[in-house]
Formats: C-alpha cells, sequence, structure tokens
C-alpha cells in the first residue's frame, strides 16, 4: 500500500471494482486480502489506516476467527459490510460489536459504505498522536501480548479511552494495571495534559489529605509555602488512584465529595478550587469483600466503577508467557556480561508449569536476574529458580511445543463442550487437523455434539 495518504485494507472474497474506484476517487490507496492469512501479510508490511471487513462474501467461521487478531488492531479503523440477515448471526453481531467502528448492512450506495469508512477513519485520527498498540514487544515500556485475553483487554482499552467517564481496573498485583491507565489516557481527549498517578496504599494517612488536595502556607507547622495536592496538579488531564482498596476509610469521605462536587479545598484554606480531570482506579483488593467488611464504602465504589476492565493474570496468558520472557531479554540484554541466546527448553517448560503468584512484575524480575547471574549462553530453569518446576516435564523444544499445544486443545475442549468444530474453529486449524492432533497425542476423542 504506497503512499502518505488514507490507506484501506479490503477484506474481501471478491472485490467490488466499483466500490474500489469510488474509494480511489475520494483519495483512498486500496490492498484486497481475500483470507485471514494475507490480511495479516498486508498489515505487517503497511500501515492501512482503515479496513473493511466484507461479510457478505461468506468468509466461513474458521476464517473470521482467524481474522479476530488483525481486527483487534485498535490503530485500523475497522468498518463491516453485512446482508441484513447475518446480523440475526449472534457471533457475527458480537464479531462487529467487538471489533468495528461501524458497520453497514448491505444492500448500500458505494457512497454510504465510504463515508462509514471515512468517519471510522476520522475518529481513530483523534489519538494519531498516541503510541501504537504493540502485540509483539518491540519497543519499551509497551504492552505485549497477542493472547486472546490479551486482544480482548486492548480492546477494551480502545473503548474507554473514547469516553471519559470513571474506570475501575482490577487484577492481582503484578499484572500491569498502571500500565493499563498509562494506555487509557494516551489514547483519550486527554493525551496532551497531565497524567497524575497516586498509591493509595503507600501514603501515611495523616499525610494523604494534604497529599492530594495540597495545602495553604501556615496550614500547620512547617507549611511554608502553599503546595499544590495531586489532584489539582492533574487539572485538565488524568489522575490514576492505584490501589484504591487500600486508602483509609476516614480519607474516603474527602476523596467522595471531591468526585460529587468536583472542588477542592486545601488544608487550611476557605476557598473552592474547580478541578476537571478524569479518574482513573485500579486494587488488587476484592472490592465486594471490603465493602461487606466495611473497609471500603459502597457509594464511593460506585463513584468509581462507571467502567471496568479486568487485568488477566500471566498463568491465564498462555504463550504470551515466552513472549513476555523474550521480550524482557532482549530489554534489559545490556545488563549482561556477555550475549545470551536465549531460553533453553527446561526453561520454557518451567516458566509454563509454574503459577507466576508475582505475575508480569515477578517474570521480569527473575527473567532480569537470570541474565545477570547465568553462567551459560542460554537461560536455564536453574537460573530462573525454577528447578523445581521442572522435574517430570518434558525439557525437549519439542516436547514443549507438544505440552504447550495438549494445553491448549484441552482448555478449548472444555469452553466448547467437546464440541469438536467450535473447537478447531478457535484454534484456527481444520477439524481434520484436530483430529489428527488428538490421535497423535493420545487425547480422548469427546462427543462431537
Amino acid at each position: 500500500m504506497p503512499g502518505d495518504g488514507r490507506q484501506l485494507l479490503y477484506v474481501t472474497r471478491k472485490a467490488n471494482d466499483s466500490l474500489c474506484e469510488r474509494f480511489e476517487a475520494r483519495g483512498w490507496t486500496i490492498a484486497v486480502a481475500s483470507s485471514a492469512h494475507e490480511a495479516s501479510q498486508r498489515l505487517r508490511s503497511a500501515l492501512p489506516t482503515a479496513g473493511l471487513l466484507d461479510l457478505a462474501s461468506c468468509f466461513e467461521a474458521r476464517e473470521l476467527v482467524a481474522l479476530t487478531a488483525s481486527l483487534a488492531r485498535m490503530d485500523v479503523a475497522w468498518v463491516a459490510a453485512a446482508a441484513g440477515h447475518q446480523l440475526e448471526d449472534a457471533s457475527l453481531s458480537a464479531l462487529i460489536r467487538d471489533y468495528c467502528f461501524d458497520y453497514v448492512t448491505l444492500p448500500a450506495s458505494n457512497d454510504r459504505i465510504v463515508d462509514a469508512v471515512g468517519h471510522a477513519y476520522g475518529m481513530v485520527a483523534l489519538h494519531d498522536s498516541a503510541p501504537a498498540d504493540s502485540y509483539d514487544g518491540s519497543a519499551d515500556g509497551e504492552m505485549v501480548g497477542s493472547c486472546d485475553a490479551m486482544l480482548a483487554l486492548f480492546r477494551s482499552i480502545r473503548k474507554v479511552a473514547m469516553t471519559d467517564a470513571p474506570v475501575f481496573i482490577s487484577g492481582e498485583s503484578g499484572t500491569g494495571k498502571e500500565l493499563t491507565a498509562v494506555a487509557i489516557h494516551e489514547r483519550s481527549t486527554r493525551r496532551g495534559q497531565p497524567f497524575v498517578a497516586i498509591n493509595c496504599g503507600a501514603i501515611p494517612p495523616h499525610l494523604l489529605q494534604s497529599e492530594l488536595f495540597g495545602y495553604e502556607r501556615g496550614a500547620f507547622t512547617g507549611a511554608n509555602q502553599r503546595k499544590i495536592g495531586r489532584v489539582e496538579a492533574a487539572n485538565g488531564g488524568t489522575l490514576f488512584l492505584d490501589e484504591i482498596g487500600d486508602l483509609p476509610i476516614e480519607s474516603q469521605a474527602s476523596l467522595l465529595r471531591f468526585l460529587q462536587e468536583s472542588k477542592i479545598e486545601r488544608l487550611g484554606g476557605h476557598d473552592s478550587t474547580p478541578i476537571d480531570v478524569r479518574i482513573l482506579s485500579a486494587t488488587h483488593v476484592h472490592m465486594p469483600t471490603a465493602m461487606t467488611e466495611g473497609r471500603f464504602r459502597a457509594d464511593l465504589y460506585h463513584r468509581l466503577c462507571v467502567l471496568q476492565i479486568d487485568e488477566p493474570p500471566l498463568r491465564a496468558r498462555g504463550k504470551d508467557i515466552d513472549l513476555l520472557a523474550k521480550h524482557m531479554l532482549h530489554r534489559f540484554a545490556k545488563d549482561a556480561s556477555r550475549r545470551r541466546r536465549g531460553f533453553a527448553a527446561d526453561a520454557l517448560a518451567a516458566m509454563h508449569n509454574y503459577g507466576w503468584p508475582g505475575n508480569v512484575r515477578e517474570l521480569m524480575n527473575r527473567v532480569r536476574r537470570a541474565i545477570i547471574m547465568s553462567e551459560g549462553r542460554q537461560i536455564h530453569a536453574r537460573d530462573l529458580e525454577l528447578g523445581e518446576y521442572v522435574e517430570g516435564v518434558p525439557v525437549s523444544l519439542d516436547q514443549a511445543r507438544e505440552a504447550a499445544e495438549r494445553r491448549a486443545i484441552e482448555f478449548a475442549l472444555l469452553r466448547h463442550r467437546g464440541r469438536l468444530g467450535e473447537t478447531a474453529a478457535e484454534l484456527g486449524i481444520s477439524r481434520v487437523t484436530l483430529y489428527r492432533l488428538l490421535t497423535a497425542y493420545g487425547m480422548r476423542t469427546p462427543a462431537d455434539s
């Protein structure tokens, strides 16, 4: 897709020539992809700004599942074109809802389709200055992942970034909740304004009030000049309340009052200052339990949790463990006294067999320590201090891959209650290939209902 103008990826079994001509007349450069593989190749080799998915050209369910990785790209404005009866199909309507900015019901005029794509392109263009999402860990500080759970997370970030409503990010410690908050801010209309993060559990209760709302000169002994609080410092931008579940109960009333009135009073002051911020909050605390036990106010929680995002734990991210480990190996390579060739088979097996209670943060720490302390050219399980998780685990590369494939098949079969057709579609393989793998791995063939 040469050129610097608007670039369209047209995914269809049979391109509509008159539609293509209409796009070109409006200044679009067009590339056509007739399969999921070709669409993926086009996305890797160029940078389309919009995509048109022609559902009416009869893509199979398996092909649509394979397309989801391309559709999840947050920097491409996707529009679907579908026949009216297709919108009654639950899987197709879910695909349109989750991945597309807009859809057009066919038959429709070429101008109607071009206008819909142009509108979607305009929405993405509003976020051009924000960095694109990463699925391969190509840059420092980016979110890394390609599993279904992370693709769903990327879609949620894209959706909530377009509103100004409060977002509550839940998840275990070390899953990357602050990275998600930053990604939301950078894709919002406030991205040019401050992003201020507060760890509510790290500030002593007696200092929290002044840290949040600031103080006037003379408010207390040692207050020699006015200090702007964190809330006021975020004015116009985004305020991220990390570990909000650890906020002392006595400070929760002040925060609730600010959320209701959008005004603050500095400690020792008498005048109210209006503040315009978007609120993002996060915690590892199970909030229903905290509210039941009286440790967190229900009215404050409902103010904070208008939209909710759940961070997936590392143990649920499958092959992302390999992807993240390699990303961190590259990121911290300069810490090593000599070049590392990657991870040995026993290290890969141990990483998949370990439960990762500390999630991504723990993986980063273990990999970084191994880079410095390992004595060989490859990192082994013992370098990660995971030697005990190799016992009884296949350690050749082929065996590690087989074990990962077996787990993926087992989980997919469970999700689809043994239905082979749906399982194969989710895995992106044919039913024949699935039968072959079940036979090769000696797995019991479930009833195909």
